[in-house]
């Protein structure tokens, strides 16, 4: 017994300079995956989401809901389509997008972190209309247009609404929904959002929690402290292709605009984000502007 409560004390001991170091720092989470889906990691997510709000760091969440829209989709007798890692978004389409991720998993997320102490609060881009998106075009590999739906790129974010939930001691946990200068809205990939946002907060990090170990060779050998330099090779090369590309787009623009580390980790991991935040050791793929 005594052994275990030393090895306890021995984790919370080296916390303590990480703890010390981030203190009143911004931390934005993708949050997504299988974190998402199974109930001991949705648990675990919430509990870390608190720890680190009481021990002094912020916490900004943005969550996905791929699974999730799909599901409902299948309800309805639609496919889900997707373009270059984007999900090609209809009208009906973007109902169901603005139920699910508005509604049933903002709120899903929000009662998690509440009930294990926190003071979460839902948003989408749309209340304080603080993300402003446009339509988004795709390119063929022709460079033709392609028309993709009610997909948005974002214009602009206001971090005031964010801002003041942070300095009020509450936790945002926002859905990557934007609105258009004509008020309708768009369905927004949630890495991009993470990453626009973390740049606007002017964040201490951006962590992205995926369904792999994190960047991965063509062995499939976990690639750890990438830079920027090193990212564009994987993208000219193909490494980086399919569902990752608008994630490690998000993660190398992120890292080249001022926010000071990027983290792809393994959201199957219980406890994830306190490893990668909290311990020496770390889970997944760091990237830097150099």
């Amino acid at each position: 017994m005594l052994t275990e409560a030393q090895e306890k004390a021995s984790i919370l001991a080296e916390a303590l300079p990480y703890i010390r170091r981030f203190n009143g720092k911004t931390i934005v989470i993708k949050y997504g995956g299988n974190a998402m889906t199974d109930d001991e990691l949705k648990a675990g997510f919430a509990q870390d989401i608190v720890l680190l709000k009481l021990v002094g760091l912020n916490p900004v969440v943005v969550h996905g809901g791929g699974p999730q829209i799909n599901e409902m989709l299948e309800r309805l007798g639609k496919n889900g389509e997707f373009v270059q890692g984007m999900r090609v978004t209809d009208r009906e389409t973007m109902e169901v997008v603005e139920m699910v991720l508005g509604g049933l998993v903002n709120k899903e997320i929000v009662s998690l972190i509440n009930q294990a102490g926190g003071k979460a609060v839902g948003l989408t881009g749309k209340d304080g209309s603080f993300i402003r998106a446009r339509k988004m075009f795709l390119r063929s590999p022709e460079g033709d247009p392609l028309d993709i739906g009610l997909v948005g790129e974002i214009e602009h974010i206001d971090p005031s609404l964010v801002s003041t939930l942070e300095d009020d001691a509450f936790i945002p946990v926002i859905a990557p929904i934007g609105v258009g200068p004509e008020g309708s809205a768009y369905n927004i990939n949630a890495d991009l959002v993470a990453g626009r946002l973390a740049e606007t907060l002017k964040a201490e990090k951006l962590i992205l929690m995926t369904n792999t170990a994190g960047v991965l060779d063509k062995e499939g050998g976990l690639l750890t402290g990438l830079t920027a330099k090193r990212v564009d090779e994987l993208f000219a090369d193909g490494t980086i292709h399919g569902g990752m590309l608008p994630k490690i787009s998000s993660a190398l623009d992120a890292a080249k605009n001022g926010v000071n580390s990027v983290h792809i980790i393994d959201g199957r991991v219980k406890h994830a984000l306190l490893l990668e935040i909290l311990t020496d050791a770390g889970v997944g793929t760091m990237i830097k502007a150099s």
